[in-house]
């Protein structure tokens, strides 16, 4: 007997004294999303697909965060998109709350993104700057008439700018009149407006001075607590999921290469991939910092009009063998709450048995 499968029989023997888990919030099952490469002038026809998602699967259950990771172009905006449903799916399921999205009227899908709310990137491209910042965050109760009369639009606006630690009074002021930092509280406010369930953050804090990536993170983790939020936390910096993430999903390519609580990710992470990542995050200690070892990837990221046959990540693997070439390996359970798609990942073979 393995290892692995002696950890995962010792699981399975907790029957009933297993915490039993709430149901997922957002269940995303063999997402695709494709963009069709057209030419011709008169008579189009397709020439090239690119597959920007190719059949990802996760949950997100009430209260958590889970953090989706990876380069840029491996697909991690498209599927938050899809899951709002600001690009439609080639295929798959998007449940939220038990509903599914894919395929649902606009007029249906209106109540449904009420429940929902989106942080974008850019804190200066994401907000009108022809709108005064009290209308901006103000917007969803318009849209979804949850302001009973004027006092109360003013009075809810005035409250979430407090939420958010800005002052009543930049109701009135225009986007430019504030900082980076501020603009990107005011997205947060806008989005919270219709009181949601679950945030799609979008690279939130990417384009933030460090110190202001902490507040903003700090921010999120109190709205969290306070009102029971979920987040799906888009990132490329896996320091700042490792601050806020409850569990990480890895995406190359357009695929999920591993998926784990974020403890176990950063101290055990299983793909190659995902150990390459880890290895680049620079460390404050430089005795530490000179001594541990390096992944360097070789190669550039394949063109998504032609991915690699088999593994999508043995072109650029420093453990790739000719099988990884060949076959296509599955996302699978290799330790508690932790899957990898790794051929030769520890306990891979054994897993299947």
């Amino acid at each position: 007997m393995t290892a692995s499968t002696a950890l995962q029989e010792s699981w399975s023997k907790l029957g009933k004294f297993a915490p039993t888990l709430p149901e997922p919030l957002l269940s995303v099952r063999d997402l695709n999303v494709h963009f069709p490469i057209r030419r011709g002038f008169v008579i189009q026809r397709e020439v090239a697909r690119v597959r920007a998602v190719d059949g990802i699967s996760f949950d997100i259950r009430p209260g958590e965060t889970l953090g989706l990771v990876g380069e840029s172009g491996s697909g991690k905006t498209t599927a938050a998109k899809a899951v709002i449903q600001l690009s439609k799916p080639r295929s798959g399921s998007i449940k939220f709350e038990g509903q599914e999205l894919v395929g649902l009227s606009t007029s249906a899908m209106r109540s449904v993104r009420r429940k929902m709310g989106m942080v974008f990137q850019d804190p200066y491209g994401s907000l009108n700057p022809r709108m005064r910042a009290g209308d901006i965050v103000g917007e969803p109760l318009k849209v979804h008439g949850l302001a009973t009369s004027r006092d109360d639009y003013r009075s809810q606006i005035a409250s979430l700018l407090s939420i958010v630690g800005l002052a009543p009074a930049m109701a009135e002021r225009y986007p430019n009149e504030f900082s980076g930092g501020q603009r990107q509280r005011l997205g947060v406010a806008r989005a919270i407006a219709a009181k949601p369930s679950l945030l799609i953050l979008d690279e939130a804090v990417s384009a933030l001075d460090v110190s202001i990536q902490a507040q903003i993170l700090n921010l999120l983790q109190d709205l969290q607590e306070q009102y029971d939020l979920a987040y799906l936390f888009i990132a490329h910096d896996l320091s700042v999921v490792r601050h806020i993430a409850d569990r990480v999903a890895v995406m190359y390519m357009g695929r999920i290469v591993e998926t784990a609580n974020s403890a176990d990710l950063y101290t055990r992470p299983l793909h190659p991939y995902t150990q390459a990542l880890l290895s680049a995050i620079p460390t404050p200690n430089p005795i530490h910092e000179r001594s541990r070892e390096r992944i360097i990837l070789k190669g550039d990221l394949p063109s998504p009009l032609a991915p690699p046959s088999g593994c999508r990540f043995h072109t650029r693997c420093p453990i790739a063998t000719d099988v990884c070439s060949m076959t296509v390996p599955e996302l699978r359970s290799l330790a508690p709450d932790q899957r990898a798609a790794c051929l030769l990942a520890p306990g891979y073979a054994e897993s299947a048995i």
